[in-house]
C-alpha cells in the first residue's frame, strides 16, 4: 500500500478520534465524517483514500471504543504507523482489519506529506519521498490472515466454511 503520510503527535485518546457525541450511530460513513475532527477540522477533507496516519505515542489511549478504529479505516486511511499503540485500540484496529505497524524511527523520519509505502506482511515501511526505509515487527500469520480478510468476523468466517 501507498499513500500521502497524516501525522500527528501523542497521546491520541479514542474521544479525540471519535468524539463521544457521535457514537449514537455505528455506521462508518457518518463516523469517517468526524474522524479526529476535535483535533483537526480539515482531517476528513484532507484524506485520501489510502493515506497512511503517522502518529506518535500511546495512539488510541482512553476509552475502549470500536469506532475509534472503524472511523479511521472508513475515512480512508489505509494503515498507520505509531511510535506505539494503546493496546485495546491495537487489538480493535486488528479485529476490523485495519494495518497497524509500530516504529519510532518511521514515524520520526516521516514528514506530513511524505508518501509512504508499507509491505505489512514483511514489516517493511519506505518513505519514498526521502529514499529512507524503516523496518516494523511483521505480525504473526494468523494476524496476517485476519488483516487479509477484513476483518476478525470474515476470518472466522472463512474458516469455518
Amino acid at each position: 500500500m501507498q499513500g500521502k503520510a497524516i501525522k500527528y503527535g501523542d497521546n491520541i485518546d479514542t474521544d479525540v478520534i471519535i468524539p463521544a457525541r457521535f457514537l449514537n450511530t455505528s455506521d462508518p460513513k457518518e463516523l469517517a465524517e468526524h474522524c479526529m475532527e476535535d483535533l483537526d477540522r480539515e482531517f476528513k477533507n484532507k484524506v485520501k483514500e489510502g493515506d497512511i496516519l503517522v502518529v506518535g505515542e500511546n495512539f488510541g489511549c482512553g476509552s475502549s471504543r470500536e469506532h475509534a478504529p472503524l472511523a479511521i479505516k472508513a475515512s480512508g486511511i489505509s494503515c498507520i504507523i505509531a511510535k506505539s499503540f494503546a493496546r485495546i485500540f491495537y487489538r480493535n484496529a486488528i479485529n476490523i482489519g485495519l494495518p497497524i505497524l509500530e516504529s519510532r524511527e518511521a514515524v520520526d523520519g516521516i514528514e506530513e506529506g511524505d508518501i509512504v509505502s508499507v509491505d505489512v506482511d514483511n514489516g517493511i515501511i519506505r518513505n519514498v519521498t526521502k529514499g529512507t526505509e524503516f523496518k516494523a515487527q511483521p505480525f504473526p500469520e494468523f494476524i496476517k490472515e485476519i488483516i487479509k480478510y477484513g476483518g476478525l468476523i470474515n476470518y472466522v468466517r472463512e474458516k469455518v466454511r
